[in-house]
């Protein structure tokens, strides 16, 4: 057979060359979740998530009790993983509070909330609340008649200059993601396609067979409900992606599908209790209204017609922990984990957990003191 070119040796490597980088950029493009590094249910076919909502890290940086509520967060995280023994941890926005950060790049303080679950070796993915990229706030006491107080900023990174750590510049979404990613094999988080509004977290995960990386057992979308340096809302663009990726993936809507995003879309306002929470909702705190995105552009109207959507996951109110049925689906608070951001309930997690064989979906509160609460079957 006569071939088309002059054949050389040469010219065979260095293809083969090329062909073997292109798949190593495939692969770092397409974040941690390859086959080399797939999630997967456990060898009892179980698979535990732990929600970490509202840490807001960064607090009062100039003052001694805003480092503290960061020591009492990283104790309530370590509490927590130890009791739960989680496979996953999923941070429910909110990781920092980036209006409080006198220095240039939040993720000093963001690698502070995600280093109890690094330590442990436990995978873990992030989205943003809308504290997480906001713009440094200047206290108006430091114009009081004593000044501008002695500023506490971190210890100069290598790269960075004194006077750069403390020149009031803010982090964006995009920097912080990439930080996370380029120096975390274990994050499985994601920046998402880059023509969506807000742009950042916006991806899908793949929990797959204990023993089939390939078979798919269930299906995490995460979407960035925006605050910060966008509009608090889930746009029509994202609500164009989550029907254009699930129906791509998803198309007989076989695999069971879990959201979650940060700030609650309008519907939790239809769901949620008077007062004392009670059946068919399930919870211990109904501490203040419901804080919903600014508006609505489809993207509850979609999921109520995915019969295979179980359940909707939320942080951003601190005074709310419950779950409540919405038509066919169940849309359910977090629990506010971290020390920073507003309110003295106490603190705790939301633990999402997951069988195999029949699927099942079951979630319940697990307190740093321990304890234990709001246990509720979500899908079976």
């Amino acid at each position: 057979m006569k071939l088309p070119f002059a054949y050389s040796p040469n010219r065979c490597i260095i293809a083969l060359l090329f062909s073997f980088l292109s798949i190593i950029l495939a692969i770092q493009s397409n974040g941690h979740d390859t086959q080399e590094n797939p999630i997967k249910f456990s060898s009892d076919s179980t698979f535990r998530i732990a929600l970490f909502a509202d840490l807001h890290y960064g607090e009062a940086t100039s003052t001694d009790w805003g480092p503290q509520q960061d020591i009492n967060s990283t104790r309530t995280m370590t509490t927590l993983l130890e009791k739960e023994n989680p496979d996953f941890v999923i941070y429910l926005g909110d990781v920092v509070t980036a209006n409080n950060v006198p220095i240039p790049n939040a993720s000093f303080y963001w690698d502070q909330a995600i280093s109890p679950t690094r330590r442990r070796k436990i995978p873990w993915a992030t989205i943003f609340g809308n504290h997480d990229d906001a713009p440094f706030e200047w206290p108006s006491d430091w114009f009081s008649p004593t000044g501008i107080p002695q500023l506490k900023c971190p210890a100069p990174i290598s790269s960075v200059s004194d006077e750069e750590m403390c020149s009031f510049k803010g982090t964006s979404r995009l920097e912080l993601m990439k930080k996370e990613i380029e120096n975390n094999i274990l994050s499985h988080s994601r920046n998402g396609p880059k023509d969506l509004w807000p742009s950042v977290s916006n991806f899908v995960l793949q929990i797959s067979s204990s023993n089939d990386s390939k078979h798919a057992v269930a299906l995490l979308y995460f979407l960035d409900s925006g605050g910060g340096s966008y509009p608090e809302v889930i746009s029509a663009a994202q609500v164009r992606w989550f029907q254009n990726k699930s129906q791509e993936i998803n198309p007989d809507s076989r695999i069971p599908e879990i959201i979650f995003w940060h700030i609650p879309s309008k519907a939790y306002r239809k769901v949620a209790p008077i007062f004392r929470i009670h059946k068919p909702c399930i919870g211990s705190i109904n501490k203040e209204r419901v804080a919903a995105q600014e508006a609505e552009w489809g993207i509850m109207d979609i999921l109520v017609q995915r019969p295979s959507v179980k359940a909707v996951f939320v942080g951003h109110n601190h005074g709310l922990d419950w779950c409540c049925p919405y038509k066919k689906l169940w849309l359910c608070f977090a629990r506010h984990t971290g020390y920073g951001g507003y309110g003295n309930w106490a603190r705790g997690a939301r633990i999402i957990e997951m069988t195999q064989q029949p699927f099942s979906l079951k979630s319940w509160i697990r307190m740093e003191d321990g304890s234990k609460h709001s246990e509720i079957l979500l899908s079976s």
